[in-house]
């Protein structure tokens, strides 16, 4: 049994695996695990720009800050900001992520909780009222809202990552139309989604 009682803080990514796929988030947050297939390398080289930390001004005055190190005491989070765009005193986080934009909102989620992260720092100020998320698959730089939904949608996935955590063993795969999401992920190989779906399927469960 795995001694997940004590964990008291999250890597704000691990909220993008949590929304992705329980299971996967227990495979790689809890137990350690990782294996590398060819989307992950993509994501890897699409970072190698943004991996490195340092400031730099634009030409149209704006700040932008690579690397940017997070973290939240009350949320209990940390974790790394791809870049952080400053305009006349607004912070607005951006993510680079590779291939192209989906339905799903687990890249919104990570990107939100690094807003309530930076939030955290600037009392008193307004709220950031968005940030970016940049698909290099596709060159495309959409604009996410932090609407009150998806505040509350990631603070509940907050919640559930710490619950998930205290798991003695990973959650089950993934079933219905949510497991169209299997075959792509990197930890198919140790994950064994179909053949866990079929044993519990003889079992009855």
């Amino acid at each position: 049994m795995n001694d997940t009682s004590q964990v008291e803080m999250l890597p704000i990514s691990s909220l993008n695996a949590l929304e992705y796929c329980p299971r996967k988030f227990y495979y790689q947050f809890v137990q350690g695990e990782m294996l590398v297939n060819e989307f992950m390398l993509e994501g890897t080289l699409a970072h190698q720009r943004v991996h490195q930390a340092g400031t730099h001004t634009t030409a149209e005055g704006e700040i932008q800050t690579t690397r940017l190190y997070l973290y939240s005491e009350a949320l209990h989070l940390t974790g790394f900001a791809d870049v952080i765009e400053e305009r006349a005193g607004v912070f607005f986080p951006v993510e680079y992520k590779h291939g192209q934009q989906s339905n799903w909102l687990n890249d919104h989620i990570q990107l939100c909780a690094q807003a309530l992260c930076l939030e955290e720092r600037q009392p008193g100020k307004p709220l950031i009222p968005h940030g970016y998320i940049f698909y290099v698959g596709s060159r495309r730089r959409i604009q996410v809202k932090f609407t009150t939904q998806l505040r509350e949608k990631t603070r509940a996935t907050i919640a559930r990552a710490f619950q998930v955590a205290t798991f003695d063993k990973p959650p089950p795969p993934l079933e219905g139309k949510l497991a169209a999401r299997c075959p792509n992920c990197s930890l198919l190989p140790l994950c064994l989604p179909e053949e866990v779906r079929l044993l519990r399927l003889k079992k009855g469960k």
